[in-house]
């Protein structure tokens, strides 16, 4: 900040308390008194009274302003607030004629949730607990009597917390505002953990990836806290912050701070919680923390979007001069049978005519993005037909299928698109296991009702996903260890379970797991 807020509202319904707290803040009042104070004993000659003497050259130079009650006080903070000239510091009495000290400070909250209040009172007729929930967490409290060096110190305190708090928050505002792309997102998060560590002043914490369906994978830990965390109990947390909009949360000795999707749990030691201050300056830190994690997605999305749409442009121009004459082949063929050709060599030419048809569609399909019908279809006919036709372009008769729980239900969606996603879904999970040579292969197929969502998993066992793949999973043209297919098919997957309201997630677990849920049919 270029210039020190040292302003000082003084809310005191007595005058003396209000201009006593303004001699003693206010060096040049001060020098005035004592000159008077001089000529009255030259005068009259008595005896001057010995007082100690406060050097406020140390001390801040205070602009104080006065009010003798809270309605005063409250409009004198909302016109300094709306000026672009807020007050650093209140000094606000307890008990007062109209509104006291705790309803004073809870309405100055509503146009101020910045300065910090200093109640100076006489009286306990609210807890320390109460009036730091009511009225911020940025709250003294200060027993009268008091003496020119307590006011002094605590005036300078608090000016001083206000304006470190405002040029920290300035520097984490414009942290916040840096791009980075995904690439450089692992630095940054691992950065942000170092940070919240050691602010915090844990040996002990541990930094998470949550993803959808509320997994938690854990990503970097200090110390060696990660057998001793109960991952429900951590998930349980994050709910409960989440319910009530909190990017901190203390429970017993376990802190946490929750970035969007990447919690951090901290271990304190036994009895130990953090400070009021401590606990603001870690919030404003989240905030912009998250804020450029929030940036490095979105600018590796759109750098990833004007990619696609280069490529998109012109392999779109191509795939569709292409159309025509892959769709010619079936006929060709059956030609080709008339005439008494070999018909093993005519079945390899039909199946790869249909694999070119099918990378084909899977292309324009992705950089169409057309949109979905909202029909009411059976999901257990959809399964059905999904899996003839993925028996169709890959035989996986030889692979069990278990289907549990496909009973009438009815989905809300586009049956092609529907269909195409499961027949994906079943191919990839065919090709690993037939490809591995898995012993005994099976695919579970199972459906339950989640609220208004239909939830689909389809699990099989094999190898699962390679780590480097499951990161990526829905970004186009990832694939690793398969020699057909062009890197889309999951990606077409995401796109028709988001173009239905639904959401997707891979994860492995004995096998590889895809989610889906899907909205259901409301008559």
């Amino acid at each position: 900040m270029d210039k020190m807020n040292t302003r000082v509202l003084i809310i005191d319904d007595e005058e003396m308390v209000r201009d006593n707290i303004e001699e003693i803040l206010i060096p040049h009042q001060q020098e005035k008194n004592v000159k008077v104070d001089d000529a009255l004993d030259l005068l009259f000659d008595e005896e001057k009274e010995e007082t100690p003497v406060v050097d406020n050259k140390q001390f801040p130079d205070f602009r104080v302003d006065k009010a003798q009650n809270g309605q005063v006080g409250v409009e004198k903070v909302r016109t300094a607030v709306e000026s672009g000239d807020p007050y650093a510091v209140i000094f606000l009495d307890m008990r007062m004629p109209g509104w006291d000290g705790l309803e004073t400070a809870k309405r100055i909250r509503k146009h101020d949730g910045k300065v910090e209040i200093i109640i100076v009172t006489a009286y306990s007729d609210h807890s320390i607990d109460q009036i730091v929930k009511e009225a911020g967490r940025n709250v003294g409290y200060h027993v009268k009597p008091y003496n020119s060096e307590e006011i002094l110190q605590l005036a300078t305190k608090a000016v001083n917390d206000y304006n470190k708090l405002r040029n920290l928050e300035d520097l984490i505002a414009t942290t916040g505002r840096i791009s980075l792309g995904e690439s450089q997102l692992h630095s940054l998060l691992q950065n942000i953990f170092d940070q919240l560590a050691r602010y915090i002043g844990t040996e002990n914490a541990v930094m998470g990836t949550l993803r959808e369906g509320d997994e938690l994978d854990l990503l970097f830990q200090v110390g060696n806290v990660e057998d001793t965390l109960n991952k429900e109990a951590l998930l349980k947390m994050i709910r409960m912050a989440r319910h009530n909009s909190e990017s901190i949360l203390q429970d017993k000795n376990v802190v946490l701070a929750l970035l969007q999707d990447y919690p951090v749990f901290a271990l304190l030691r036994p009895n130990e919680t953090l400070k009021t201050e401590k606990i603001y300056l870690l919030q404003l830190f989240i905030q912009n923390a998250t804020h450029a994690i929030q940036n490095a997605h979105l600018q590796e999305e759109l750098l990833r979007k004007e990619k696609l749409s280069a490529a998109g442009n012109a392999l779109g121009m191509l795939m569709h001069d292409l159309r025509t004459p892959i769709k010619n082949i079936p006929q060709i063929t059956e030609l080709l049978r008339a005439d008494g050709a070999n018909e093993d060599y005519l079945e390899l030419l039909d199946q790869s005519s249909r694999q070119a048809a099918e990378i084909l569609e899977d292309f324009m399909d992705f950089i169409r993005e057309a949109p979905i019908k909202k029909e009411k279809v059976h999901l257990a006919e959809l399964i059905e037909e999904a899996i003839d036709l993925t028996n169709n372009r890959r035989d996986i008769s030889a692979i069990k299928l278990d289907l549990e729980g496909k009973d009438s239900v009815y989905l809300r969606g586009d049956a092609s698109k529907i269909k195409r996603l499961i027949m994906n879904l079943l191919s990839n999970a065919g090709d690993a296991l037939l490809d591995h040579k898995v012993a005994d292969p099976t695919i579970t197929i199972r459906c339950s009702a989640e609220g208004n969502f239909q939830r689909i998993s389809i699990k099989d066992n094999g190898p699962g996903i390679p780590p480097t793949v499951l990161e990526k999973i829905f970004q186009p043209f990832t694939t690793e260890g398969k020699a057909e297919g062009t890197g889309l098919g999951l990606t077409i997957v995401k796109q028709y379970v988001d173009a239905h309201g639904g959401n997707i997630h891979a994860y492995n677990d004995d096998g590889a797991i895809f989610d889906i849920r899907l909205p259901l049919w409301k008559d």
